[in-house]
């Protein structure tokens, strides 16, 4: 996690709005990424496709099975559904996402019954630290805004 909470600092430098993640296979990083859809004018470019794709590529398969994805905040549902897809095992969180949170917060795709994979979740790893870098971001942007 620590890690991914450098990666969401270099998106808070970027502009961007301050998510890291990083995907780890038998101890070894096979993907990184931070939040970069301003930047990029890619919709999709959030931290956790990037990894994603990252792994993807490294390995030579979209399925990532055996993996744990380490993610400053809460995955979203088109996250959440590009992890179903690519067989994440683990997904580790830092802080929830009460807007759009689909690991428990708003809903549980991670977690579906219904799908035909299910990621096992945790929730709140440095959560002080990660919701504080999207808190002061905001804060920030505000001040900005007025």
């Amino acid at each position: 996690m620590r890690k991914a909470i450098l990666l969401a600092r270099e998106a808070r430098n970027k502009g961007e709005v301050p998510v890291g993640a990083v995907l780890v296979r038998d101890g070894d990083l096979i993907g990184e990424g931070f939040n970069c859809p301003i930047g990029s004018a890619d919709p999709g470019a959030h931290a956790e496709m990037i990894a994603l794709r990252q792994a993807g590529r490294a390995l030579g398969n979209y399925r990532l099975p055996e993996s744990t994805l380490y993610v400053t905040l809460e995955p979203c549902p088109m996250c959440a559904g590009a992890m179903i897809h690519a067989r994440v095992r683990r997904v580790v969180f830092g802080a929830p996402d009460p807007r759009s949170g689909s690991a428990g917060s708003v809903m549980d795709i991670l977690r579906c019954d219904r799908l035909n994979h299910r990621c096992e979740v945790s929730s709140g790893v440095l959560r002080a630290e990660c919701a504080g870098l999207l808190i002061d971001f905001f804060k920030a942007r505000r001040l900005v805004d007025n």
